[in-house]
């Protein structure tokens, strides 16, 4: 059995962001506080007893203190049911929450040799002993099965693969620490359970859906998918920002080349919106926009949500 607990739905800063006076931030620190969400994170397990975080996000002790699954086993003076993370990108959003996890539990993080490459660069990181916790690389279209901190099995299954996006914002203008192309910077995830064969798809970030991607998603029982803003332009109308969701490296939920509208009649279970910055009209209940994202089948999760497969 495949069981997925939404730790957190937000991008980056949360809802209600700390410093913004949006109508979303503004409602959900007011009259509607069930608005409020941390960034963008799942936790994944085959047995329900060990559990993979896919992404790290800054909000992760939080969440970890608000969900359940995730406690030290009772009795235990130190103990942690999870067993490792794995890196989709390297964007803030996704590993800053590596930090809290610093405390000396062991576990192996995942991640693409372009990710891992940042941490490395970035000395912060060695608070996580790599004698204690494991660096993994891995690899477009190479499945892969994370292990237990014991060695054993996990009875999952991961099957990275490339994602139209784009680096770390934060090194625009610089060279990466790994060099090369690019290829791998943004990963989408096929996470299985390779007792029942179920599955789902993650892509928390992606700029456009490819022919490719339709292929690879098409009849999928679950996804969740990359729902930053509703319109592409949506933070410089609102006087947020002066980036485009494209420019930023996400599609928009809405639009003729938006995901509604590009994953619509591909067969797929439950579609689920993660990742939905603070200034998307959809996250307020009652919106024509959420009206639109409900009516075409997807869900935007409160944190804590839990799926079983």
């Amino acid at each position: 059995m495949l069981r997925v607990v939404v730790l957190g739905a937000a991008a980056g800063g949360g809802v209600p962001q700390w410093n913004c006076g949006c109508p979303v931030c503004r409602t959900a620190r007011s009259e509607h506080p069930e608005l409020q969400s941390t960034q963008a994170s799942i936790a994944v397990s085959a047995d329900g007893q060990h559990w993979f975080l896919i992404n790290a996000s800054p909000d992760l002790r939080q969440q970890l203190i608000a969900t359940p699954q995730l406690h030290p086993k009772a009795g235990k003076l130190r103990h942690s049911p999870i067993a490792g993370v794995i890196l989709t990108n390297g964007e803030i959003d996704a590993v800053a929450g590596l930090l809290s996890m610093r405390e000396g539990s062991p576990f192996t993080i995942y991640g693409h040799q372009r990710v891992l490459a940042i941490l490395k660069s970035n000395s912060i990181f060695n608070v996580l002993n790599e004698k204690n916790v494991k660096r993994q690389p891995i690899a477009v279209d190479l499945a892969f099965e994370p292990m237990l901190p014991d060695g054993s099995p996990s009875g999952l299954e991961v099957l990275p693969f490339e994602v139209p996006g784009k680096g770390a914002w934060y090194l625009e203008g610089k060279a990466h620490p790994a060099g090369g192309d690019g290829v791998g910077d943004t990963l989408g995830l096929r996470i299985g359970d390779k007792a029942s064969g179920k599955y789902f798809y993650f892509l928390a970030a992606c700029a456009r859906v490819t022919d490719d991607l339709k292929s690879r998603l098409a009849g999928a029982p679950l996804i969740f998918f990359d729902g930053t803003v509703w319109r592409d332009d949506e933070l410089v109308v609102a006087g947020l920002g002066n980036k485009t969701g494209q420019g930023m490296g996400h599609i928009s939920m809405s639009g003729d080349h938006g995901a509604i509208e590009s994953l619509k009649g591909l067969d797929i279970g439950r579609k689920v919106f993660l990742h939905i910055n603070n200034s998307n009209p959809a996250l307020l209940r009652g919106s024509d926009e959420r009206k639109a994202a409900e009516h075409a089948g997807w869900q935007i999760p409160a944190d804590g949500t839990e799926i079983t497969l």
